[in-house]
């Protein structure tokens, strides 16, 4: 009798601006052998010159991008090839579309404080994302609850352990 292994899931590194999402991301995705996709890549020339101008995108704004997002969930779910995201993912309702459009979606919390976030994105050169904005993510953020898959983390960690321990948590849960 042959047996199959489950097809990997898609896993979605979330946290505000500057928690690690693409590092830790990248790192997971290499971990469990499955693509990783920069979901900030999807959001529309509007919104990067919205949040560049120093504006907070609302829900309106996020409304096409969240939906870009779970169009590629569903489709790495329903081809099996899993993958890794990097995406804000800050309110459970965009959690919840996630969820709907993929079976099995995981989500890692990356938890950091409000002042090294805000360090950390000042720092960046090569981000449309201003320092600025960090309030307005924490006043957008709902963290991951316990009721729902995943796991949270302390993003100020090593992001090669966070990546260690997160594959692991994945590799458990499947």
């Amino acid at each position: 009798m042959a047996t199959t292994d489950p097809a990997p899931p898609v896993v979605v590194v979330m946290g505000v601006s500057g928690s690690g999402k693409s590092t830790v991301g990248r790192l997971l995705a290499q971990r469990l052998g499955v693509p990783f996709l920069e979901a900030d890549d999807l959001h529309p020339a509007v919104n990067r010159a919205k949040m560049a101008a120093g504006h907070p995108l609302d829900d309106e704004d996020r409304r096409p991008w969240l939906l870009a997002v779970a169009a590629l969930i569903r489709e790495a779910t329903d081809d099996g090839r899993g993958g890794v995201m990097a995406c804000s993912a800050l309110k459970r309702e965009y959690r919840d579309l996630f969820r709907t459009a993929g079976a099995g979606t995981w989500f890692l919390y990356l938890a950091l404080d409000r002042d090294t976030a805000a360090r950390r994105v000042a720092g960046r050169a090569d981000h449309f994302m201003p320092a600025r904005l960090v309030d307005s993510q924490y006043a957008a953020l709902e963290p991951l609850r316990p009721n729902e898959p995943g796991l949270t983390v302390d993003a100020a960690a090593d992001p090669q352990t966070i990546a260690d321990e997160a594959a692991h948590a994945v590799r458990e849960t499947r």
